[in-house]
Order: C-alpha cells, then structure tokens, then sequence
C-alpha cells in the first residue's frame, strides 16, 4: 500500500515524539484481563480503570469467577469507572459465554469477538491488535477527534473511520496510531483546550488552519 508524503511526515512526528515502543496503557497479564478492561475503560480513563482491576483481578482472578459473580456485589467493585449496572451485566454475560462456549479462550476472530456482551469493534481491535497481533484500526474518541483534524478521515462513524484509516495507515502503524493518538490527545491535543504552541502537527492540522486570524 502506498502511504503518501503527508502522512509519512504525521507518523514520523508521532514516532519521534512518542516513540514506536508504546503500549496499551490498560494493565494486564492475559487476553480476559484486557478485555474486561477494555470494556471498563468506556467513557472512563485508563488510569482509573488501572486502580480498578489491581484489586478486581485479584478477587476474580479467572473467566470462571467473573461468569459465576454475583452482579450487585461486580456492581459495587467497579462502581468509579462509571456505567457500572451495564458494565457489570456485559462482564457477566460475557464471560459466561467465555467460559461455558469458549472453554476460557478469548477468540481472535472479529465476528466472535463482537459477538460477545458489551464487545464492539474498538474493544475487538484492542484485543486482537495488542494480544495477538493481529493489524486492527482502533477508534475511539481521540482517534476519532484528532484523525478528522488531520484530515486522514472526514467520516463520523466509528466503523467509517476503522476503513479510511486502514487505508492511509501502514499496517505497522494500526495498533500503534491508536496508543500514539490516545497520548498526543491527553498530552497536547486536549478536546477542550488542545495546545496548539505546544503541537508539532499544525501544519497538518486543518481546524488549526481553519482558527487562523
């Protein structure tokens, strides 16, 4: 796939600022364990979600024990990561499904993934992507944010923007675009107050471009 200048120079920033060792932020030692804290990190921050599952990994320290757990008590031990009644639900149901059909395997396949409760695209990807490998596009709303004011997609849809971004992006740089972009919008490219002195990307940037006097 050709990738063309402009956004040959954009990964060559991101690399040389965040480095192309970055890795997913979410703590964890298995495929369950970053699944489960993927599907906690919905409208939640990653540092959060880190205190969390340090204690909640050690209480249900198997697929079995999160699919036998009882959803008032799971409810309570996730309640600051937000969304708790449905977070605890989908985590239930899914591992049941992991556990009795899986046989405590989490798949690699998109279908089965997203399959699963409270599994969508971007949790799919953080898990095929990161855990096995496999090159996947993961959108969420800092890529989504900062990807439309690079002008690497003018799409809106989440699954929209999974496709241009496949398509612009080396497949080297799908996994690590999202790690890199999730940083650069925490550190410089805030959605509320982004720091445009600070951002070595303007020249790429067209809300930037569009705000000039």
């Amino acid at each position: 796939m050709a990738v063309t200048k402009r956004t040959r120079e954009i990964l060559n920033i991101l690399d040389e600022q965040y480095s192309r060792d970055l890795k997913c932020q979410l703590t964890h030692d298995s495929a369950w364990q970053l699944l489960i804290a993927t599907i906690l990190s919905a409208q939640c921050t990653d540092a959060r979600v880190n205190i969390v599952t340090e204690e909640l990994f050690k209480k249900y320290s198997t697929i079995e024990a999160f699919a036998k757990a009882d959803i008032s008590e799971l409810e309570e031990d996730i309640r600051s990561t937000g969304f708790y009644h449905n977070k605890a639900k989908n985590i239930i149901e899914c591992c049941r499904r992991l556990h009795y059909e899986f046989n405590d395997q989490v798949p690699q396949s998109i279908e089965e993934l997203t399959s699963l409760a409270g599994v969508g695209r971007k949790t799919a990807n953080v898990v095929r992507g990161n855990i096995y490998n496999i090159p996947s596009v993961v959108v969420d709303t800092h890529v989504k944010r900062i990807s439309q004011r690079l002008g690497l997609t003018k799409e809106k849809d989440p699954v929209k923007i999974e496709q241009d971004l496949m398509k612009v992006l080396p497949k080297d740089h799908w996994i690590l675009y999202n790690v890199q972009i999730i940083t650069f919008g925490r550190d410089i490219c805030k959605a509320q107050r982004p720091e445009c002195e600070r951002c070595r990307l303007t020249k790429y940037c067209r809300k930037f471009k569009e705000e000039l006097p």
